[in-house]
């Protein structure tokens, strides 16, 4: 039996999620407007979960990506094995699916992980023009185990369809050591504040994003966790909030026309704004190699998380 796609609606925001690929939100219209934000991919993405429940590697993951705003758990990034366990890429929360009920004020998704003995129970619901989801973990095992966890929202559509600024309260700022594809302009590994970053041949503004530009940093030493994209014409603007002491990093993912190989084809417009309990995005094994802290859950801990997404009009 096929499971429909569910939405919640309000007189601002038009919300729809897929339950049976990674409960993953894969449309955001702000209604007023009828703008969308979130970003839409130049493939068909398989409307199914891998039957694995783990995908191999980035490409694999791909062929379910929709462009919009998967969960990442219980890895993030390429895919490892953990104490023999294989956990794929961005982990079996954004690819499996989630039982779903639609209740009178939002949606609850809820799922018992395969590769980890961990419960979680997430909850959507809308307030005015903001998108509320509040997530509750359980940890059943009963040795502690390490993880990641984090979201993957990935703006794009109407809300790209103009140049942008984006803003945050990061402090810090440090680019991935080996994501370096032919249109990323910044010196792997550099660091720097927020925004101009030491590039390959000039210093980047980050603030300023513009085609053809692939590229990945990590947001940290947040005065405040927050990310705002704004269309700079005014028509559109996001900002997403989240809990500092859960995610303490943002990873920033630019993919603006600048890889022509496949999938992309140089036809994408995608920016992910990402908070995460763990940098760099590079797997478990690889992160923990790298000296990135690992989010360690102990038997019987339970942790929440919240995490608000505006969508409005900054002229409003």
């Amino acid at each position: 039996m096929t499971v429909p796609l569910l939405t919640i609606a309000n007189e601002r925001l038009s919300v729809t999620l897929n339950p049976r690929v990674g409960g993953s939100i894969t449309s955001i219209t702000h209604r007023p407007s009828g703008l969308s934000v979130l970003g839409t991919v130049p493939w068909p993405a398989i409307d199914e979960p891998i039957a694995s429940l783990a995908a191999r590697d980035e490409p694999e993951w791909l062929t379910r990506y929709t462009g919009g705003w998967p969960l990442i758990f219980p890895n993030g990034g390429d895919a490892c094995i953990v104490d023999g366990i294989f956990h794929g890429f961005h982990g079996e929360a954004s690819i499996a699916p989630w039982s779903a009920v639609a209740q009178a004020e939002g949606i609850e998704l809820t799922r018992r992980f395969t590769v980890v003995p961990v419960e979680m129970r997430r909850h959507l619901h809308l307030a005015d023009d903001v998108l509320v989801i509040r997530e509750h973990l359980r940890m059943k095992g009963d040795r502690p185990l390490d993880v990641m966890w984090g979201h993957h929202p990935t703006l794009g559509s109407d809300l790209l369809a103009g140049p942008v600024e984006i803003t945050t309260g990061a402090r810090q700022v440090t680019v991935d050591q080996t994501y370096d594809p032919p249109a990323n302009p910044l010196r792997p590994g550099a660091t720097g504040h927020w925004p101009v970053m030491p590039g390959k041949t000039a210093p980047v503004d980050l603030s300023r994003p513009c085609d053809s530009l692939a590229s990945l940093v990590y947001l940290h030493d947040f005065d405040a966790a927050w990310i705002a994209v704004r269309r700079m014409d005014n028509e559109i603007a996001v900002c997403l909030s989240w809990d500092a002491h859960r995610f303490p990093c943002a990873w920033l993912w630019c993919e603006l026309t600048g890889t022509i190989d496949p999938p992309w084809r140089g036809k994408t417009r995608l920016i992910g704004i990402e908070p995460n309990t763990t940098w760099p995005g590079i797997g478990l094994v690889k992160a923990k190699a790298a000296g990135g802290t690992l989010l360690r859950l102990h038997p019987g801990e339970e942790l929440d998380a919240t995490i608000r997404f505006r969508v409005f009009r900054p002229s409003a």
